[in-house]
């Protein structure tokens, strides 16, 4: 019995003494290198985004960072390999604004934008803008919104592909506004944006910063562009807010997510490091570059945003009923 007693005893005193310890994994956090999927091919804006950031964190972190680019299907094949990697810290990936849109838009759903990833950081924004070539008619969003619907659905506006975050804001504004144009879907941003200040579409949805050397060579013009107030950068351009479009605000976004369960403490160490990051010199011009609003935050702060995201892209995607293979 007092042997039993004494192991009981004993027992109990490890116990004490394992509540009392201090949880190994933030502690130990990385032990070796972090792999971050970039899902998209190198140089792009989300590339350049996220070496960025892997610079910097393989210096406070002390371990590699190594960018692995898996392009494919709009970003879709590697968030799906993110979303079905390990939860321990040595997977997280660069998301950017189709990480919602893609899970609602496939036929067969890969992925839940919402419950298969921990949100980490959101990194920076930039608006989407709805630019011209400079012979088209209007100036500003509000002059082509007064134009007749007979004469509007012949105008063709390209877009960066079908189900795509530019292609996607157009159908939210048609809803609102009734405005309907003849959409031309592209592969890629690139294309389009070259197509409209070549003169072969007059109209055409993207994001600001591919469309800024176009913009600052005068090839194209800017009609409106779907930030809360007017940009830094382009000043004399009004909101779609402006134009009577209210609360109409869309952002272009980057952030860095990781599977879904990935231990508290780690994501609170890749958010101070990547915080962290978001405030040095080098990392401020680079995004300054690329017309990029550095946004440091809160992993609940991104987790809020992901959540208006996933809802506003549903309630679009239920009227247009867009599906991809």
């Amino acid at each position: 019995m007092t042997n039993q007693k004494s192991l009981v005893t004993l027992l109990a005193i490890g116990a004490i003494a394992a509540l009392a310890a201090p949880a190994p994994a933030a502690e130990k956090y990385p032990t070796r290198p972090i792999r971050m999927i970039v899902p998209y091919p190198p140089g792009g804006g989300s590339d350049l985004t996220g070496r960025a950031i892997a610079q910097k964190l393989n210096d406070s972190l002390g371990q590699t960072i190594v960018v692995d680019n898996r392009p494919g299907a709009t970003g879709l094949i590697g968030t799906e390999l993110a979303a079905k990697s390990p939860a321990n810290g040595y997977t997280i990936i660069l998301a950017d604004a189709p990480h919602t849109i893609n899970a609602l838009v496939y036929a067969k759903q890969r992925y839940d934008a919402i419950r298969d990833f921990e949100p980490i950081n959101l990194l920076a924004t930039s608006p989407q803008a709805l630019l011209a070539h400079p012979s088209f008619s209007a100036n500003t969003l509000k002059e082509l919104l007064a134009m007749p619907r007979a004469q509007t659905e012949k105008i063709a506006m390209g877009s960066s592909g079908l189900a795509s975050g530019p292609h996607m804001v157009y159908e939210w504004l048609k809803q609102r506004t009734g405005l309907t144009l003849n959409h031309v879907p592209y592969k890629g941003g690139g294309p389009s944006l070259l197509d409209a200040a070549g003169g072969q579409i007059p109209l055409v949805m993207n994001a600001v910063p591919a469309a800024m050397p176009f913009i600052q060579t005068n090839r194209l013009k800017v009609l409106a562009i779907t930030s809360p107030k007017r940009h830094v950068l382009l000043p004399n351009v009004q909101t779609f807010q402006e134009a009577g479009v209210k609360d109409f605000v869309s952002f272009q976004w980057y952030g860095v997510l990781a599977p879904a369960g990935t231990p508290k403490d780690i994501v609170a160490i890749l958010n101070r490091d990547i915080n962290k990051a978001l405030t040095a010199p080098d990392v401020k011009d680079r995004f300054a570059t690329l017309t990029l609003d550095i946004t440091p935050g809160t992993p609940d702060d991104f987790r809020k945003l992901l959540v208006s995201e996933d809802k506003r892209w549903k309630d679009v995607q239920k009227q247009v009923n867009v599906r991809l293979d």
